[in-house]
């Protein structure tokens, strides 16, 4: 048996979710004056493995309590945790506020490398921090995660991104090799640190050519290693597809160990 199928078998065969093994509140408490929130698995495995999920809006993880993945983190004694910056982009300045959520639950015990773990945009805010912290990234997972700063947050969310970064159109274009995480891989790669992604071929609103083909093509040149699953026919849809991977639970519970 692979490793994979055998940590799909573990995952078959943990104990069913219950509101006494799982807490049905987060622990909630502030960094900066933002919501930071904390669902702590009632036994954790060693090493306190966390999965930093973004984005979190409205002080609420939405990977929480409603979907498979939740309840197998938990059960495997994986703990989850956001941040809410609201609609940030990554820019240097809330990158640098994400790196002092980092610290507090650094602070609270945690593993001093977690999994982060991007959906939609928290594909960009996630990827963003991570590589201009390299080494304290364990693995890097995306839900058809936003990859690209010329993709969708330059023509779909151009007012918040510019927002975020406190410049004009043109001048973030003139410096977009700066910030932009496919242009800026190699310490990721040189940290060893593994990637998954699973995406649609027909997602016209992140689309998959622009943002994680990209991604993969990128950190695989510059020697890191990448793992994709593409959903054919589908685009970016709240489904089974994206949030019952059987792949994507694997790749966590492996590099949660």
């Amino acid at each position: 048996m692979t490793p994979g199928l055998l940590l799909i078998a573990l995952f078959i065969t943990l104990p069913l979710f219950s509101q006494e093994a799982t807490p049905v509140k987060p622990e909630v408490f502030k960094v900066d004056e933002h919501k930071a929130v904390l669902y702590t698995a009632q036994k954790l495995a060693e090493g306190k493995p966390w999965v930093w999920y973004a984005p979190t809006l409205k002080g609420g993880v939405s990977l929480a309590g409603r979907t498979m993945y939740f309840e197998a983190f938990m059960n495997a004694g994986i703990s989850l945790a956001g941040y809410d910056l609201g609609e940030v982009r990554g820019a240097p300045g809330s990158a640098a506020k994400f790196s002092r959520f980092y610290d507090a639950m650094i602070k609270r015990g945690f593993s001093a490398k977690p999994i982060l773990l991007g959906q939609s945009r928290g594909g960009m805010m996630t990827l963003t921090w991570a590589f201009r912290n390299p080494d304290k990234v364990k693995a890097w997972v995306g839900i058809y995660p936003v990859c690209n700063l010329a993709s969708w947050p330059l023509k779909n969310s151009k007012k918040d991104t510019l927002a975020d970064f406190a410049m004009t159109e043109p001048d973030l274009v003139a410096r977009l090799k700066e910030f932009n995480p496919i242009d800026n891989l190699n310490g990721l790669a040189a940290n060893k640190v593994p990637m998954f992604a699973v995406h649609g071929d027909s997602d016209v609103v992140v689309p998959y050519d622009d943002n994680t083909k990209l991604l993969k093509e990128r950190y695989e040149a510059a020697g890191g290693s990448f793992n994709i699953k593409i959903i054919p026919g589908e685009g970016h849809k709240v489904t089974p597809s994206f949030f019952e991977c059987t792949e994507l639970l694997s790749f966590v519970l492996q590099h949660a160990k």
